[in-house]
């Protein structure tokens, strides 16, 4: 596995899964459903083409072997005003495969901004990886999970709390271990 995905999953294992952010997120990574790409495109279009290919993969396969998949792109779109435009493109490409409502596609970027908020906001941390990176989920397991999980729009605030009580400091400590 390149550094790029090796730093990609120690984020998913030490942040994501370590802190609960997402707690669906433990169950496949632990069932091996998980499949990790990384992009060697270094322009948007030949990125767009492997996503359209990994959207497609992904609808087709079986969801017992794989559940997700995380798309990590190093060498393309580090710029978080550019990513955020070809989130666009992202979603166009899954409404022209007619994989709406079937699959989705989240995003996570080590600049990663949510709107109306300062650059240094600790709440941005739950959608920051350590590289330019689209997570394409199967909408029917979301679902499931979503409804067998107790108050889920608690989850995003819960997120905050925790990533602001754990500080900066502590989010680097948290990654650097």
């Amino acid at each position: 596995m390149s550094s790029a995905l090796d730093e990609t999953r120690h984020w998913l294992e030490r942040a994501v899964i370590g802190l609960n952010l997402c707690p669906f997120a433990k169950a496949v990574h632990a069932k091996e459903q998980i499949r990790w790409v990384e992009s060697a495109a270094t322009a948007a279009a030949p990125l767009l083409a492997e996503l359209v290919a990994e959207l497609r993969l992904l609808a087709a396969a079986d969801p017992d072997e794989i559940e997700t998949t995380l798309l990590v792109h190093p060498q393309v779109l580090g710029d978080f005003v550019d990513y955020n435009e070809f989130l666009d493109v992202a979603d166009a490409a899954l409404q022209d495969l007619d994989l709406e409502g079937t699959l989705q596609i989240a995003s996570f970027h080590p600049q990663y901004r949510f709107a109306g908020t300062r650059a240094a906001d600790m709440g941005n941390c739950t959608n920051r990886a350590p590289h330019p990176t689209l997570h394409l989920l199967r909408e029917a397991s979301i679902a499931r999970a979503v409804a067998a999980y107790p108050d889920p729009e608690a989850i995003y605030e819960r997120n905050i709390a925790t990533l602001r009580q754990l500080g900066r400091a502590g989010w680097q400590r948290l990654l650097a271990g």
